[in-house]
């Protein structure tokens, strides 16, 4: 029996499932669907549908030992948690969660590229990189201020981006109908490539659409019932994502030969624009820069608050805790993130930066299909959800699969941030000790007699 003790929350559980639910499709729809559909059809040609259907069936397996973990552990607050019980190891510890920092920071980046791609130049044509940058420091600010999504605000922009997703599988719809379309091409890979190829090398780029669920974890202490309401709307949000996701491949695949999508940095706004369909082209992409702009938010928001976090924690410099008086936002946590994000805008290459996510947040998954299995003998005195062994079992077999499709590049940018977070971590623990050593000598150094009072 687990020597954990488990104590009420203080937190007020108003978050029953269907809110839940809209939560976490909110979370996993976000933006990479709209700007990572091109990079996909020149991985798999117009078979799109494939890779977004592996890629969900294997978000599935680490969203079962998220479920149970999760629920066990309702006060966890997320895979660098479960893997301090599971492994006993600040230095793990931190990694994993590091990992999730740093996938959170180039996600950014990557997504400000996006938001100043084929969207923006809609409205006006502006050099990319600069847009991009100009657009993380607004987010920024906007994250100083101190932004707090409502559970309210997240069911409205979760409306809007499904809203841009229904349009294109409608307007691909009334192309069919109207005889348009080409449906013969979502069976078709690039030429020269087999199709178990295709598809796994674009499931690691579909990926990175689903991820984001596991952010969904800090929220259960206000849920109602958690033991049965989240892994519930946990694997629905997953499913109804999925489905949008692969009626979108599909429409794709038909409207637009795979060289047309890959050669756009807004391929969605393409499809709806060769369905010939009369919706004007700033409508569609306004859509996809709320839901870009709106996940870069959210990402920083998260980036920020687990640097803060670490830092409190003495995992990362103390200065990372800084608050701002009257706003009480962490104000260098937010500077310090959003100057790392724009300088990794300079790389340009939004391939590189999703599949540098993917990577870390495999690191991050297989800690916890690992933690899982270990923490079973850590028996808790609350009722959980619990997943059948062969799922976490599976999902290793997952990580690993997907993890050595990674080119080197990827392995070597993706080293390089977690040798930059090492080395944070052995700094800020050298300078915390040596603090403590400097402080150590005036704690036991007599208090001096004060001089009398001038007053008397």
């Amino acid at each position: 029996m687990s020597t954990d003790t488990w104590h009420p929350s203080t937190l007020r559980r108003g978050i029953g499932g269907p809110l839940l639910f809209a939560f976490i499709l909110g979370d996993v729809l976000g933006a990479g669907i709209y700007v990572l559909m091109g990079v996909l059809a020149e991985r798999v040609g117009g078979m799109l549908w494939a890779p977004l259907l592996l890629a969900l069936l294997l978000a599935l397996l680490t969203a079962g030992s998220y479920a149970e973990l999760v629920t066990k552990y309702p006060r966890a607050g997320g895979a660098a948690v479960f893997a301090e019980r599971a492994f006993k190891n600040r230095l793990v510890a931190f990694l994993v969660g590091f990992s999730m920092l740093a996938a959170g920071v180039t996600s950014a980046a990557g997504l400000s590229i996006a938001f100043a791609g084929q969207y923006l130049q809609t409205f006006a044509t502006l050099p990319v990189v600069p847009a991009a940058v100009v657009f993380l420091a607004v987010v920024a600010a906007l994250n100083a201020r101190g932004i707090r999504e409502s559970m309210g605000a997240n069911v409205v922009m979760t409306a809007i981006e499904v809203s841009g997703l229904v349009i294109v599988v409608v307007v691909v719809g009334v192309l069919l109908a109207g005889g348009g379309g080409d449906v013969s091409r979502v069976g078709q890979v690039p030429e020269g490539t087999g199709v178990a190829t295709a598809v796994l090398a674009g499931a690691v780029i579909a990926y990175y659409s689903f991820v984001g669920f596991e952010t969904s974890a800090n929220m259960v202490e206000e849920v109602k019932e958690p033991s049965k309401t989240y892994p519930r709307a946990l694997f629905a949000a997953l499913l109804t994502a999925g489905v949008i996701y692969l009626l979108v491949g599909l429409a794709s695949g038909i409207a637009l030969p795979a060289e047309e999508l890959s050669g756009s940095s807004g391929p969605l706004l393409a499809v709806v624009e060769a369905s010939g369909v009369a919706i004007p082209s700033w409508v569609f992409s306004l859509i996809a820069l709320i839901a870009v702009a709106n996940g870069a938010l959210l990402t920083m928001i998260m980036s920020s608050r687990l640097a803060y976090g670490m830092s409190e924690q003495g995992l990362l410099p103390r200065a990372l805790s800084r608050v701002l008086p009257r706003r009480r936002t962490p104000w260098v946590a937010i500077l310090a993130t959003t100057l790392v994000a724009m300088l990794l805008t300079l790389i340009g290459d939004l391939t590189l930066l999703a599949e540098t996510v993917v990577l870390l947040l495999l690191f991050v998954f297989l800690s916890a299909n690992v933690s899982v299995l270990v923490l079973r003998r850590d028996r808790v005195a609350r009722d959980h959800f619990r997943v059948w062994t062969f799922v976490p079992v599976l999902a290793i077999a997952s990580c690993l699969l997907l993890l050595s499709q990674q080119p080197l590049a990827v392995w070597l940018f993706g080293a390089v941030l977690l040798a930059i977070g090492v080395g944070l971590f052995f700094l800020t623990q050298w300078g915390r000790a040596r603090g403590e050593r400097t402080r150590a000598p005036e704690s036991v150094r007599p208090t001096p007699s004060r001089p009398a009072s001038p007053t008397g």
